[in-house]
């Protein structure tokens, strides 16, 4: 999907994105790129389904899994860290 500016910079957001993402961004940018970051309308319901899973585990178990992960990305990295 590709979008232009117009003459006075204002980006087109096609519906169908607007619909799914909301109306709010954050712009992001990078050397050779930018990025759009949907801003929720509320940030703290946002945060609260993003964590899903994570409401009912304790801390501990929250570190094992990070652990776990980091273990599993380094050996496909080709690491046995």
């Amino acid at each position: 999907m590709s979008s232009e500016t117009d003459g006075q910079g204002r980006l087109y957001i096609p519906k169908e994105v607007r619909e799914k993402y909301g109306q709010k961004y954050h712009i992001v940018t990078y050397e050779d790129r930018i990025e759009l970051i949907p801003v929720a309308d509320d940030p703290l319901t946002a945060v609260r389904e993003a964590a899903g899973e994570l409401h009912d585990s304790s801390v501990d178990e929250i570190r094992e899994d990070i652990d776990a992960e980091a273990k599993d990305e380094a050996q496909e990295a080709g690491g046995d860290r």
